[in-house]
């Protein structure tokens, strides 16, 4: 009967330590998940910052400079001053990235248009720069204001308005 006493309380002490092992893995995982939303965060800010470098400037067909930037040019350009590559055309652009729904999207994420009848689908990207309630804005580059930040809440933006992707 002690024997079978002494087990049991073995039993408990080493069940205890692999339960609090496992407390700690689990923060553990916490942690670098945090770490990486953190990191993530960072990325997304400092590519709305290299973008937004650019408000004002002219529209140019191909640009990608501060003399004349296309829609996909910013785009391009911001991404890969935190060394990410993304393809130099919106259409391929739209092609990378995670599929996301609209009530998903964060700062950082790219919104795809198409703004032509009779093109062959997404022809226009922008980059989310400010998220409220409800309330979506992105920076891009048009071929009227050059490169501004517009709402997904005006009528023109929404009714042209594809998909949401996410790239970080």
């Amino acid at each position: 009967m002690q024997k079978i006493i002494l087990i049991l309380l073995l039993l408990c002490c080493f069940s205890s330590c692999k339960s609090s092992k496992r407390v700690s893995d689990d923060s553990k995982k916490t942690e670098i998940s945090s770490t990486e939303n953190t990191s993530t965060n960072r990325l997304a800010n400092n590519i709305i910052k290299h973008a937004e470098a650019f408000n004002g400037v002219r529209y140019k067909y191909g640009g990608t400079t501060s003399k004349g930037m296309d829609c996909s040019g910013l785009i391009y350009v911001s991404f890969k001053s935190e060394y990410i590559v993304l393809p130099r055309i919106s259409r391929d652009m739209a092609k990378k990235g995670v599929h996301i729904k609209l009530n998903e999207v964060k700062e950082g994420d790219l919104l795809f248009f198409k703004t032509t009848k009779k093109g062959k689908g997404i022809n226009h990207v922008g980059l989310v720069v400010t998220l409220k309630r409800g309330f979506i804005e992105f920076i891009h580059s048009t071929t009227s204001k050059g490169v501004i930040t517009s709402s997904l809440l005006e009528p023109y933006w929404k009714s042209a308005f594809i998909e949401a992707r996410r790239v970080l």
